[in-house]
C-alpha cells in the first residue's frame, strides 16, 4: 500500500513538473522567438556597421587612388603614394601555403582521431592536445617561428634553391635573416591546424553509424568506407573547417609579422620575404597620419572583402555538393 501511494505521488509530481515546463515554454515562446530573430539581425547589423565605418575612413584614399590602389606597389608616406598589391599578394600566398600544409595533415588527424585506431581514452587525450594548440597566443607562435622555424627553413631553403632553383617556387635564395613566405606559411599552417582537425573530427563523429555499417555490409574496406562514404558525407563540415582556418590565416597579424620579413615586394618564389595586409597595419598604423590612415583603412576594407568573397564561394561550393 505504501509503495502504491509513493508511486502515485511520483506520477503526480512528474505530471506537475511537465505541466509547469509546458506553461513556461508557452509563456517564453512569444518572447524567445523574436529575441532570437533580433540576435540574428544584430549579427548582420554589426557586420554591416564595421564595414561602413571602415569604408567611411577609407573614402579619402578611395577617391584619390581608386582601383589603382590595388595594382600599385609603392607605399611612400612622404610623397603620399600608396598601393597595396604586394600586401594583398602576400596575404593570399601565405594563406595558400598554410592551407597547402594544414589541410591534408588536419584531415588526416581528424580521421585518425575519429576512427577506432586507438583506445578511446588515448583518442580523447590526443584530441584535447590538438585543440589546446588553438589556445596558444599568436605571439608565442611568432617567437617559436623566429627561434625554430626560421633557422631551420633558412638551411632548407638554401638547399632547395641550390638543388631546384630552376623551379619558379625556389628561384631566389632565402634572405640573409631567413625570414620569408615559407616560414610564414609553416607557422600559419600550425596555427590553423587545430581548427581544421577539431571541426573535421566533429563532422566525422556526428555522421550516422548506419553509413559505415551499410558500406561494410556491402563489402567495402575500412579505407574505402572512409574515403568514398564518410568524407563525402561530412564534406560540408570539412569545408566549413577549412574556411574558418582560411579566415584566421588571412587576418593573422603578430605571428606572420614576426617571420615574413615585412618587405613590400612581389616574388613568385616562396623563399623570398614578403608582406601581408595585417602586417602592414600593425607596422604602420601607430605612426600613420592623414592620408596614410585612410590608405590603411582602404587596405583593411580589401581584406574584409577578400574574406567575405572566400566565405561566399565556400557556401556556394557546399550547396552545390549537397545537391549532387
Amino acid at each position: 500500500m505504501t509503495n502504491n501511494t509513493q508511486n502515485q505521488a511520483n506520477i503526480e509530481n512528474t505530471e506537475w513538473f511537465n505541466l509547469a515546463i509546458l506553461k513556461f515554454e508557452q509563456a517564453v515562446n512569444p518572447i524567445f522567438i523574436p529575441l532570437t530573430k533580433l540576435c540574428a539581425l544584430a549579427i548582420g547589423g554589426i557586420l554591416l556597421w564595421l564595414a561602413l565605418i571602415v569604408a567611411k575612413e577609407a573614402l579619402p584614399a578611395i577617391s584619390k587612388f581608386g582601383l589603382r590602389f590595388l595594382t600599385e606597389t609603392t607605399w611612400d608616406p612622404v610623397r603620399e603614394q600608396y598601393g597595396a598589391f604586394p600586401q594583398l599578394y602576400g596575404t593570399l600566398l601565405s594563406s595558400f601555403l598554410a592551407l597547402l600544409f594544414a589541410v591534408p595533415i588536419g584531415l588526416g588527424v581528424a580521421i585518425f582521431l575519429s576512427e577506432d585506431f586507438l583506445p578511446p581514452k588515448i583518442q580523447q587525450a590526443l584530441a584535447f592536445l590538438v585543440e589546446l594548440l588553438a589556445a596558444i597566443p599568436s605571439v608565442v607562435y611568432g617567437l617559436w617561428g623566429i627561434a625554430v622555424v626560421v633557422p631551420l627553413f633558412k638551411n632548407i631553403g638554401t638547399w632547395l634553391h641550390q638543388q631546384y632553383g630552376w623551379l619558379f617556387l625556389f628561384s631566389t635564395p632565402p634572405s640573409a635573416t631567413g625570414f620569408g613566405m615559407l616560414p610564414a606559411g609553416i607557422v600559419l599552417a600550425i596555427m590553423v591546424l587545430p581548427t581544421i582537425a577539431a571541426i573535421s573530427r566533429d563532422a566525422l563523429i556526428t555522421l550516422p553509424p548506419e553509413l559505415r555499417q551499410a558500406a561494410v555490409g556491402l563489402g567495402a574496406t575500412r579505407w574505402e568506407t572512409i574515403i568514398k562514404i564518410l568524407i563525402p558525407a561530412a564534406f560540408s563540415g570539412i569545408v566549413g573547417a577549412i574556411m574558418l582556418a582560411l579566415g584566421r590565416a588571412l587576418g593573422e597579424t603578430m605571428a606572420v609579422t614576426m617571420v615574413i620579413g615585412n618587405v613590400n615586394q612581389i616574388s613568385i618564389s616562396v623563399l623570398a620575404a614578403g608582406n601581408t595586409v595585417a602586417s602592414l597595419l600593425v607596422n604602420k598604423f601607430a605612426e600613420a597620419g592623414g592620408l596614410e590612415i585612410s590608405a590603411l583603412m582602404y587596405a583593411s576594407l580589401m581584406l574584409f572583402l577578400m574574406t567575405l568573397i572566400v566565405n561566399i564561394l565556400a557556401e556556394l561550393l557546399v550547396r552545390r555538393v549537397q545537391r549532387i
